[in-house]
């Protein structure tokens, strides 16, 4: 599997190195007006993937143009041929999951194993909303007694979606999917050190169909292609995926506009055990939910909240199973670990573990990054930390875990929720009337009790605190896509008060 993962690299790349990674506006592949580039490189060997289109505000202002034009008829679109369009698209992609997932992993660093799954996983997302479109413009009937009132929901216009680094392929279909089921059109900005699947998906999406300007993709960096967007006058909402301070960013930039934002930010999160869990299950889902994605995504467990009783037991084993985890190619089958994003990236990371060492907490695995070409860095293991060091507070976005006891379920509470962000929680216990207490008080948008970050699509996705605003997934995405409209009508000749006569 391999040597066939390598095949298709060798297949796919030369092309990309050739063309290079252009803008995709009204179903055209163009460069930016400027006739600016900059280098892509690979993190797992520092080689070119591409130059890629570096967007300015004339672009971004050429595709909002072209999104608002497309929005005239693609909102009227019946839902039936808009429902064709999108499980086209989503054929498309499962006609190419091993092309995607070969280059999302080769472009991000991100292991093979999980980016096949990806590309799966956004076809699924791009076939769930397009069943979910007859349904997107449904409302309530609120009868009174001499009126009848019932609400319909319609697109809110262009939106602008800025997508991260990470999973990038299937994060894009999670926010695109929606909003042209909803009858939006989208001007999509990905991230400028992940920008090579977001081209192959637009692209296909075209091919799939799509009409011209119902989805346009500019490149280019945060500062200027997307401050750009997140101004426009003629994009109604920004859906953003990534950190906490960018997203404070684009409130203020929208603000201006009254742009509706939907901020899907960074987490912290506590994965907490309490002494009758599962501990096997309890230790396979805590390595899991941190060491997998490279530890580079906003729903992994960061810290890990032990109970006294069972603390000892529980970190020799991480010790040990932290130790066995491959770090490699990740277009190897094998590898679980790949290297990060960038070597920006990677120093943040490493620098961490001197930080950890410096507030008091005791490094038991890895620190530092292993001796070979890349932005690999070693599984870290911190364990005998307090809720106060710089470890438990700050989103390190890493194959990087803190461990902190705890002895009772108040105290637990209190280390989950002393942190700034809100986004999700694992509870392990087998104790039902604690688990449910526990998914009540800590502070976060989601919960799982003695699972693992499983997605079901109908449900809410998002967060509190500095974790976010607003939610995804199925009805929710449509609160964000889309306007309420009240309609009233008189069921009769109800009083009118007379002025005037």
């Amino acid at each position: 599997m391999y040597k066939k993962n390598k095949v298709i690299l060798s297949k796919i790349l030369p092309q990309i190195q050739k063309d290079g990674l252009q803008n995709i506006i009204d179903g055209k592949s163009i460069a930016a007006q400027s006739g600016a580039t900059f280098e892509n490189h690979s993190p797992v060997d520092g080689e070119l993937i591409a130059n890629v289109a570096k967007s300015d505000a004339v672009d971004i202002d050429i595709a909002a143009k072209a999104a608002a034009k497309a929005f005239k008829t693609w909102r009227k679109m019946p839902h039936k041929e808009r429902r064709n369009i999108l499980y086209a698209i989503a054929e498309k992609i499962e006609a190419h999951a091993a092309e995607i997932a070969v280059l999302e992993s080769y472009d991000t660093g991100q292991p093979i194993r999980f980016m096949k799954k990806a590309a799966i996983r956004g076809a699924a997302n791009f076939k769930y909303f397009a069943d979910k479109a007859i349904d997107a413009p449904n409302g309530l009937s609120t009868p009174d007694t001499e009126h009848l009132n019932f609400t319909v929901r319609q697109p809110i216009g262009p939106v602008g979606i800025i997508t991260p680094w990470n999973a990038p392929f299937m994060l894009a279909t999670w926010k695109i999917a929606p909003a042209l089921a909803a009858g939006c059109t989208v001007v999509h900005k990905p991230a400028e050190l992940s920008p090579a699947s977001a081209t192959l998906l637009c692209r296909l999406a075209h091919e799939a169909g799509l009409p011209k300007g119902v989805w346009n993709m500019v490149h280019g960096f945060g500062e200027s292609a997307g401050k750009a967007l997140t101004e426009h006058e003629d994009i109604k909402a920004i859906a953003f995926i990534g950190e906490t301070s960018t997203g404070s960013l684009i409130m203020q930039q929208g603000a201006p506009t009254l742009k509706r934002v939907h901020l899907e930010l960074g987490g912290q999160n506590p994965t907490i055990i309490f002494e009758d869990a599962d501990l096997e299950r309890a230790t396979d889902a805590a390595i899991f939910m941190k060491y997998s994605l490279n530890g580079e995504r906003c729903t992994s467990g960061s810290r890990l909240l032990l109970q006294r009783s069972i603390y000892d037991k529980v970190v020799k084993n991480l010790i040990k199973r932290v130790q066995n985890i491959k770090v490699g190619d990740p277009l190897d089958p094998d590898t679980e670990i790949g290297p990060l994003i960038h070597a920006s990236h990677q120093n943040k990371v490493i620098s961490y573990g001197e930080i950890g060492q410096k507030d008091g907490a005791k490094l038991v695995v890895g620190g530092g990054k292993p001796d070979k070409k890349g932005c690999y860095v070693n599984p870290t293991l911190f364990v005998d930390a307090t809720k106060d060091m710089r470890i438990s507070q700050e989103e390190v976005f890493g194959p990087f875990l803190t461990v902190i006891p705890f002895d009772t379920e108040e105290e637990a509470v209190d280390i989950a929720n002393s942190v700034k962000y809100g986004l999700t929680a694992y509870v392990w216990t087998k104790d039902s009337a604690r688990g449910h207490r526990m998914a009540l008080n800590v502070e976060a948008g989601m919960v799982w009790i003695n699972s693992q970050n499983v997605r079901h699509l109908p449900t809410p996705f998002g967060g509190v605190k500095y974790s976010g605003i607003g939610r995804d997934g199925g009805e929710y995405s449509f609160d964000f896509y889309m306007e309420t409209k009240n309609i009233s009508v008189a069921l009769g000749n109800h009083s009118i008060t007379k002025l005037g006569v």
